[in-house]
Formats: C-alpha cells, structure tokens, sequence
C-alpha cells in the first residue's frame, strides 16, 4: 500500500515537473527566442507589415482600403471619393460584425460561379461605374481599357494591390479632381508600380494605400 502511494506519488511529481519545464520551454522561452528574432530581422513585417504617414500608422501594405465618401441620407452603399485612387471591388463575405469600428470587409470570396447571374449583373454594374466615373473632359474610357482587376474582387476580398493598367486608366481622373498634371500623376503611378517577385513571379502590382500617400503629398505641395 505505501509503495502504491509512494510510486502514484513519483509519478505524480515526475508528470508535474515535465508540465512545468515543457511550459517554460514552448510557452515562454521559445515564444520570446521567435519573437525576439522576427523584431530584430523582420521588425516590419512582424509588425504587420506597417505603413505610416506624417508619422502615424494609416494602414498596412497588406490590406486594402476604402476611399469612399460619408454615407448620404437614405444610402446604404456610399459613393467613391473619386479624388483618390480606387483599389479593387471588395465583394466577400459581408461587413465584419465584430469589429465594427473599423467595419473591414471579412476576408473571403464570393463564391460565385463563372455563370452566376449575380456575379455577371456586379461585372456589368462595376464597368459601367469605372467607364463613368473615370472618363473626364478630354479623356473617354473604352470599354476595352477596363482590366478584369477593376471589375472583380479578389479570392480575399482585401487585395491592397491594383494593376498597372487599372491605375493608368484612374490618372486623367485624378488629375482632373485634384487640379494637377497629368504627367504628375503617370510619374506617381510609374514610381510606386513593383514588378515580378525574382522578376518571373506573379504580375506586376501597384499597391493603393502607397499610391495614395504619394498622391496626398504631391497635392499638397501644388
């Protein structure tokens, strides 16, 4: 009876001790070594990837904005700021519900098919939008011009890039809304537009929020 209770006891202790050394290890020492390294090595990134303006986070490079304007009496969806350059179409799941201060876009896709009637009526309704919105005296987009990108939301829904083709096609627009040359503006577009990943990956992006910024800066200076 006493070496049954004297061995659960060990056991008991044995257990114990592993408990603890095996939480210093992968719940504090480890966690800290990690973190420790991806602050010094990574600090943006680990950060979440960070985009600051006059010295203050205004977002991060891997989530895509809004540029809308506040909602009108009546308005359920409000209107583009179209003095801004207008990232992708954000049709994913819905509102986020939680986070309801900052109401982003919760990160999926439509789950449309190809033959969707919804999704064919959203691909009709958004070119017409780009077409009018971004055609200005002396400049008329061509149905031709709209890039599938400036159409459709992305498998997210929170893509911060556009095409090279979908900013160009905004620059006469911005332009005009913002009383600057066009030239300006193309520069702006041409410096923030980053090519292949290794120069063979992917598609070269520009990406919104950077753009913005530059364009903010660039207005204000004028």
């Amino acid at each position: 009876m006493n070496n049954s209770v004297t061995n659960t006891a060990r056991l008991l202790w044995a257990g114990l001790r592993a408990l603890l050394v095996l939480t210093l290890v992968t719940g504090v020492i480890y966690p800290l070594a990690v973190t420790g390294v991806a602050q010094a090595l990574f600090n943006n990134k680990a950060n979440g990837s960070e985009i600051k303006s006059d010295g203050k986070v205004v977002g991060s490079s891997l989530i895509g904005q809004s540029y809308n304007l506040p909602l009108k009496k009546g308005q359920e969806t409000p209107d583009p700021d179209l003095k801004w350059f207008q990232g992708r179409p954000a049709n994913g799941l819905g509102v986020n519900s939680i986070n309801t201060q900052y109401k982003l876009i919760l990160s999926g896709a439509t789950n449309l098919s190809a033959d969707s009637k919804v999704l064919v009526q959203q691909v009709k309704d958004a070119k017409a939008a780009v077409i009018k919105d971004n055609s200005v005296p002396g400049y008329t987009v061509k149905a031709s011009q709209v890039p599938a990108d400036a159409v459709t939301s992305s498998g997210s829904g929170l893509d911060p890039d556009i095409s090279p083709a979908y900013a160009d096609l905004q620059v006469h627009r911005i332009a005009e809304k913002n009383g600057v040359s066009v030239a300006q503006v193309q520069k702006l577009v041409d410096e923030h537009t980053d090519g292949r990943t290794l120069g063979f990956i992917g598609e070269p992006t520009v990406n919104v929020l950077e753009l913005n910024i530059a364009l903010k800066s660039l207005v204000t200076k004028s």
